[in-house]
């Protein structure tokens, strides 16, 4: 029996995902897992998609084929996902970074009008460092503290920090939320847990069995975070400095209510490229 080609690998696969109901996302992901697997970066793939799978490649990509299937994370598969134009590290101590939070990033961008200055960046509950390390990559004079209470989850943004090139730019320390943290800073960024604890159940499998809860748990209305983290702002922004947090998109009317009961003076929301509410920003002085 004559060895399959990449293309009946990738196309077996990619049924196997679409039978699992991944949907839409079975072909892209059975590339992802197919390139993977094989070494191969796209361009080379699509370049060889007629030839004949080696068996060794062919194995691997079942193997992370029958993972995907039972609904563990493609992340967490390949150990990586793209978050503005950085590769970052993933693992299950870390929330995988999703488009929608590049959001903060462009909306703390739009606050740093010279982007050549030596601003202060403070990144609460860093996980894998997303946010932090999209900010640096694009402000080159900035430097960034970023924290969490997950050792696991710091060691990862280490990682990343050193994997992009941004490791002397930053530092790392292990509190929760700010507590202890000294500033001032020039922009003050977070995704906090902000799903309310009931609802987690319902998520889909990749998110529910397989990220940290503690990343995803914003208490009984999924805003326990947000009072703290606003004090914390105040306490740390520079005057005229900007704070951007992440919110779920049914919640900003109520995250701009405790942004001003915490004293801020300008409120507002960014929306996500679907049209949904996904920040709040805002300023103290």
């Amino acid at each position: 029996m004559s060895a399959r080609s990449w293309r009946e690998v990738l196309r077996s696969g990619a049924a196997r995902l679409r039978a699992a109901g991944l949907g839409d996302e079975a072909q892209g992901d059975a590339r992802r897992l197919l390139e993977a697997a094989g070494g191969l970066a796209p361009s080379a793939l699509m370049a060889r998609l007629s030839e004949a799978a080696d068996g060794a490649s062919s194995a691997r990509f079942e193997a992370m084929i029958a993972r995907r299937a039972a609904r563990e994370p493609l992340s967490h598969i390949t150990g990586s996902a793209g978050f503005w134009t950085l590769d970052l590290i993933v693992t299950p101590d870390v929330l995988t970074p999703r488009p929608d939070t590049e959001t903060v990033v462009e909306a703390a961008l739009a606050a740093a009008p010279d982007r050549d200055a030596p601003l202060e960046i403070l990144d609460i509950a860093t996980g894998s460092g997303a946010i932090a390390l999209a900010l640096l990559s694009e402000l080159p004079n900035a430097r960034a503290a970023a924290t969490d209470l997950s050792a696991p989850a710091l060691a990862v943004a280490r990682g990343n920090a050193a994997a992009n090139g941004l490791a002397d730019r930053i530092r790392f320390i292990e509190t929760n939320w700010a507590d202890g943290v000294a500033g001032p800073f020039d922009i003050i960024v977070s995704n906090p847990p902000y799903i309310a604890s009931a609802v987690i159940g319902a998520l889909e499998p990749e998110v529910r069995d397989h990220e940290p809860r503690l990343a995803l748990d914003g208490g009984p209305d999924g805003l326990a975070p947000y009072p703290h983290l606003f004090a914390e702002a105040r306490r740390l922004l520079k005057p005229g400095g900007t704070g951007v947090f992440e919110i779920g998109y049914d919640q900003g009317e109520a995250v701009l209510a405790l942004a001003r009961a915490a004293g801020a003076r300008r409120a507002g929301l960014r929306q996500d490229l679907a049209g949904r509410d996904r920040a709040a920003v805002f300023s103290f002085v």
